[in-house]
Formats: structure tokens, sequence, C-alpha cells
């Protein structure tokens, strides 16, 4: 894999998840997340890989649409910042590999807490070195579950899995975004109430 900056999954610089295993086990059994979820995920894996790109596109070119959500990424003057957007950009490509290929062990979940950190005004901003808004807003890291779920199903219908195949994976999908938003909202929760 090329380096990406800023990726730093599996680094052992990373702070422990507060979460231990056990807690992340029953959070994916509230969501009802299976080992045929993880399957039908690796499956989408295969058939996203050489997707990323276009994926990207289509979630950027929302993003880029939404002025609200624009605005996180841009400066002082109000203009998006382009290398602060690609750095994003590679470590969100990367990231719907990692939705569908990783383990959900002790690395993933501790990656999972520094992407949530990078989201709040805790730790915003400080991997890239850049001087964009200084917090995503939690009620938007919830709102955009829903396109990044609903926009992947033409993806994983491109390379002619049958249809109850492609529910099976879009579902495992929203479970799994489901799954890293939860462990996202960790920063934003008052002590105690996670």
């Amino acid at each position: 894999m090329a380096e990406i900056p800023g990726y730093t999954f599996g680094s052992p610089s990373l702070p422990r998840a507060p979460l231990t295993l056990k807690e992340l086990e029953e959070i994916q059994q509230s969501l009802t997340f299976t080992p045929e979820d993880k399957e039908a995920l690796q499956r989408a894996g295969d058939i996203l890989e050489d997707q990323v790109d276009d994926i990207l596109d289509v979630w950027y070119g929302f993003v880029g649409a939404t002025p609200h959500l624009v605005a996180y990424f841009a400066g002082a003057d109000g203009q998006p910042l382009g290398d602060y957007l690609q750095k994003v950009r590679a470590r969100f490509g990367q990231w719907i590999l990692d939705t569908c290929r990783r383990p959900y062990d002790q690395a993933w979940l501790d990656y999972q807490l520094e992407i949530g950190r990078r989201h709040h005004r805790t730790g915003k901003n400080l991997t890239d070195g850049v001087q964009a808004a200084p917090h995503i807003h939690f009620r938007h890291l919830v709102a955009l579950a829903y396109p990044i779920f609903a926009t992947l199903k033409p993806f994983l219908e491109k390379k002619g899995a049958l249809p109850e195949e492609v529910e099976k994976m879009h579902h495992a999908w929203l479970k799994a975004v489901l799954l890293q938003v939860i462990l996202w909202s960790y920063p934003y929760v008052k002590e105690g109430d996670f």
C-alpha cells in the first residue's frame, strides 16, 4: 500500500481505545452485526476495490455541493483547502477498504476512536496541520451515515452480483457504517454516558 499521509492504522503511537473488545462486541450485537455480515463486507471489498475513486467522486461531489459541509474543509477565507481535501480523500478511500476487509480487532477499534477525535475539536486539523473549521458538529457526523450508505448500492451492483447478494452487502455496509459512527461519537459524549 502506498503511504497515505496521516493514515496511522495500527500505529503503536495511537492511544488505546477506552472501550474493550467486549464492549465492541456488545455494540455489534445491538446492531445485529454477524459473521455473515463480515463475509458480505469481504465480498463488497472485492467489488469496490477498483471503484474507490468513483465512490469518492460521488461523496465529494455531495459534500462540495453542500455549503455547510464543505465549510469544514475551508480556511479562514471560506475557500476549501485543496491539499487538506486531498489528504482526507486518500484516508477516506482507505477507510472504505478497511471497513470491508480489516478485522474488527484492537487495532481497528483504536483507529476508530482516532477517527472520531479527528472530527472533534480535540483533534480536528492536527493530523494535517491545517487551519480549517476546528470542529465537525455531531449532527453532521450522524447525518452523513445515510448518504454514505445510500450512494454505495450502485457500486455494489456493478459487478454482476445477484440482487439478494447486493442487499446482503449493502445492509452489512450500513451496519458497519453505523458501528463506526457510534465509535466516532465517543469524544462528543459526556464522560460516563457513552
